[in-house]
């Protein structure tokens, strides 16, 4: 078996950068020569073993982090955005693609930044009525894709927050409902349950935190652990906000909310507690969340964050999507990257889920790539708390490479040796090079089609 070279070279410059070393003095610190970094940095040659080493013991490095996701993440949403028709020339080849990630992520980031706002303007022009009716008309991102690309560029980890819960956690004891309610009460906070179908609610003036009795109690928890980070992370927060720079108040906004929420979660299943636990029950989600308070699908989405360095677990994909099949949330520490646009792929597991309400469905798949996954799935349902209110329901997916599954007892029976037993699925139809897919919904943009009147296969036209 030969070993797959590692090409680094942005992240080495970022360590350089960090430390606030000259190439020279850094490849003094790597025992190189200062031709070889400068080599190793624009990713001419690979990251050798010495070097690693050094990395580790001169500075204490994580070397996994050489291996981050944002190259595969970059490359798979620079596909997804080249199959927009506006690109009318031949695609780049992967290799180019691989390359632009590696060697200038920056510039490949300004060109999905550069697309989003294309995509954006063509969608205000086709609803030129309604936009004709508005005051401000002037182009501005999506509030809401730009805390998404945020998160989903952390790795979904964010460490400083991470670690604050950790320790409020550790504070807390055993009791954590009992301990959140005494810190909002040390703020002033006074509870109140109310009958009323609204999930939270808190009152500045009066600082009054209200929350829906008919509510789970995770559910209470975590909402009562997101109003303290509100309150008691005030500042963490916001200089994290500070750091993501982001172009609007209202995206500004949304990722404090999304702050506030990882902070709840990761009180409510402290880091390295919630790793050993969910090492030793062999990532059982219905165990998982019984020990720690939580629901299913806080428990998938928080296994899907444990990429701290030095103690990363099982690298998750996780996905929520709705009856339409449109994804509500996503993030994947897998070489898996869900598409930015639209729904996914019909074939997997995941849309089967509401199909069988209260049971989780096994799915061994292989994307494109050659690529294999375990996947899981099941349906969560939330209901409106009322008589007229409609229940919410979603499905959540939660998968890994196929070679982490033994770690999963869900995978346990599963025939993960034999290659027929994978089922073939896609990231998106746009960019799927499949050719005789039975649920394609349309042509792949960079293929050519054949269509003759006189033959009918699987689809009403030949993908070359």
């Amino acid at each position: 078996m030969t070993t797959q070279k590692l090409y680094a070279g942005a992240k080495l410059r970022e360590l350089r950068g960090r430390i606030g070393l000259t190439q020279k003095a850094f490849a003094e610190k790597l025992g190189v020569s200062l031709p070889y970094l400068n080599q190793m940095e624009n990713n001419n040659r690979p990251v050798s073993t010495t070097v690693v080493l050094a990395l580790a013991q001169e500075f204490g490095f994580d070397v996994t982090e050489l291996q981050s996701g944002d190259e595969a993440r970059l490359v798979s949403d620079m596909r997804e955005a080249l199959a927009d028709p506006v690109f009318t020339g031949p695609a780049p080849p992967p290799s180019d693609l691989r390359l632009a990630a590696s060697n200038a992520p920056t510039l490949a980031r300004a060109f999905l930044d550069l697309h989003t706002a294309y995509r954006q303007t063509h969608e205000r022009l086709a609803s030129l009525d309604e936009a004709l009716g508005r005051e401000d008309s002037r182009l501005q991102p999506s509030p809401w894709e730009e805390v998404r690309d945020f998160f989903h560029y952390c790795d979904n980890y964010i460490d400083a927050v991470d670690r604050a819960a950790e320790g409020f956690a550790s504070r807390a004891g055993p009791d954590i409902a009992a301990a959140v309610e005494a810190a909002l009460a040390h703020q002033g906070v006074t509870m109140i349950r109310s009958r009323d179908p609204e999930l939270r609610r808190y009152d500045a003036e009066t600082r009054t935190l209200t929350l829906a009795r008919t509510a789970a109690p995770a559910t209470q928890v975590f909402q009562m652990l997101l109003q303290l980070a509100l309150l008691d992370q005030d500042k963490l927060l916001e200089a994290t906000l500070d750091f993501a720079r982001f172009q609007s108040d209202q995206a500004r906004s949304i990722a404090k909310i999304g702050l506030a929420n990882y902070f709840a979660g990761a009180a409510l299943m402290p880091y390295r507690a919630f790793l050993e636990t969910a090492q030793e029950t062999r990532h059982d989600l219905e165990r998982l969340a019984d020990r720690f308070g939580a629901s299913l699908e806080q428990v998938a989405h928080r296994l899907s964050t444990l990429q701290r360095p030095g103690a990363k677990g099982i690298p998750f994909f996780f996905v929520r999507v709705d009856q339409a099949g449109t994804i509500t949330k996503r993030h994947s520490a897998t070489t898996l990257q869900f598409a930015r646009f639209g729904g996914a792929c019909p074939l997997w597991n995941v849309h089967r889920a509401f199909e069988t309400p209260g049971r989780w469905l096994r799915q061994l798949a292989e994307t494109p790539d050659g690529v294999r996954y375990f996947c899981l799935a099941r349906d969560v349902s939330k209901p409106g708390g009322a008589w007229g209110i409609p229940t919410r329901r979603f499905a959540i997916g939660l998968g890994c490479e196929v070679k982490h599954a033994g770690a999963l007892t869900y995978a346990d029976g599963m025939p993960t040796d034999h290659g027929d037993a994978f089922e073939p699925i896609g990231i998106s139809c746009r960019i799927c090079e499949r050719r005789n897919c039975p649920q394609r919904s349309v042509p792949p943009l960079e293929r050519q089609l054949r269509v003759d009147p006189n033959y009918r296969g699987m689809l009403p036209y030949q993908v070359d």
